[in-house]
C-alpha cells in the first residue's frame, strides 16, 4: 500500500495507525511525527511567512487566494512516479492545504487511479470517524477502531476528573490579526477538558470577531492557538495583543499545530492540556512546551 498525504493530520493519522512506513508522499507542512520529513514533498507552498507579521500573512494569503485560488502547488510530476494507491486529503480550508477537486484534477493528467479520501471533519466525533475512514481505505480498519477506542477511553478519563466541576467560560483565539475564534472541532475540545466554549459551537466554521465581542462575552480563560504556529510564537502573539483583551482574565498561550488545529488523534492531547490548564488541582498541568501562561 502506498499512501499519499496532502495535509499534516492525516500524515499524523497514517503513522499514528504505525503506516508510516507506507508514506510515498507528503507535504512541506508535515513535521510530527519528525520523521515525516524524510518522506517526499509532493505539496510545496508558494509564500514564505518566517518574517511576516499575523497581519500581513493574513493580507498575503487573502491576496494570493484572489489570484490564483489556492495557496500550494502540487508536484504532478512527482505524483505520477510514485503512483500512490491512496491519496489522503481535503476540502475544508484552501488555507490549510491542496483542495480534493485539484488533486482529482491532477490524477486525470496524469492517469493516477489512486482512491482518494477527503478528510473534512467539522466535530471531534467526525475526527475519529475520519480516522476509521483512513484506516478503512488503507486495509487497517481494526487498528482504526483500536486507535479510536483508546482515545475515547482518555476522554472518559478527563470527564471522570472534571464532572461535577465548575465550568470557566473559554475563548479560543485562533488569529490575532484580525481576530478569529476557533470553530470546528475546538469547542469540543474545550468541552471534553471541562471548559464552557464561548462565542462559538461545536461544527461551526471558524470566523473573523472583535476585541469588543470578545471582552462582551466574559471569558475566565484566553487560550491564544493562532494556526499555524507552536507556543513560543503563540506566546509572542499573545503578549501583542494582551492590551486588548480584557484585563484581569488569565491569557495562556498553547501549541497550536500540535493540540488545538489538526484534526488527528492529537487532538486528545489537546483536551488533557486545556484540563490541565482549566482544572490545575485534579488533572495534570500542561509542560512548558505545551502551553504557558503569558498573564
Amino acid at each position: 500500500m502506498k499512501i499519499a498525504s496532502l495535509l499534516p493530520s492525516a500524515t499524523e493519522i497514517v503513522h499514528e495507525l504505525g503506516l508510516g512506513a507506507d508514506l510515498v508522499g507528503v507535504t512541506f507542512e508535515c513535521d510530527y511525527p519528525p520523521s515525516a520529513r524524510e518522506t517526499a514533498a509532493i505539496v510545496v507552498g508558494g509564500m514564505d511567512t518566517a518574517a511576516m507579521s499575523p497581519g500581513d500573512i493574513d493580507d498575503a494569503v487573502h491576496e494570493q487566494l484572489a489570484a490564483a485560488g489556492n495557496l500550494y502547488e502540487l508536484h504532478t510530476d512527482l505524483l505520477r512516479s510514485i503512483d500512490p494507491d491512496v491519496i489522503l486529503t481535503q476540502d475544508l480550508c484552501r488555507v490549510c492545504a491542496v483542495p480534493s477537486g485539484q488533486v482529482d484534477a491532477a490524477l486525470d493528467v496524469i492517469g493516477c487511479t489512486a482512491t482518494v479520501i477527503s478528510m473534512d471533519p467539522m466535530t471531534l466525533d467526525q475526527v475519529f470517524d475520519s480516522i476509521i475512514d483512513v484506516a478503512a481505505a488503507c486495509g487497517v480498519e481494526q487498528r482504526g477502531e483500536q486507535m479510536v477506542a483508546s482515545l475515547r477511553d482518555r476522554l472518559a478519563a478527563v470527564r471522570t476528573l472534571v464532572t461535577g466541576r465548575a465550568q470557566p467560560r473559554v475563548f479560543v483565539l485562533e488569529w490575532v490579526d484580525p481576530p478569529f475564534l476557533s470553530g470546528h472541532w475546538v469547542p469540543d475540545v474545550v468541552a471534553a477538558a471541562g471548559g464552557l466554549p464561548v462565542l462559538s459551537q461545536s461544527g461551526a466554521r471558524s470566523f473573523e470577531t472583535t476585541w469588543e465581542a470578545i471582552a462582551a462575552a466574559s471569558p475566565d480563560v484566553i487560550v491564544v492557538a493562532p494556526c499555524g504556529f507552536g507556543t513560543a510564537a503563540a506566546a509572542t502573539q499573545a503578549e501583542s495583543v494582551l492590551h486588548l483583551l480584557p484585563p484581569t482574565v488569565p491569557v495562556w498561550a498553547v501549541d497550536a499545530n500540535a493540540y488545538i488545529v489538526r484534526p488527528s488523534g492529537r487532538l486528545v492531547d489537546g483536551v488533557e492540556v486545556l484540563a490541565g490548564i482549566l482544572h490545575p488541582d485534579v488533572c495534570a498541568p500542561p509542560s512548558a512546551a505545551a502551553a504557558v501562561q503569558v498573564r
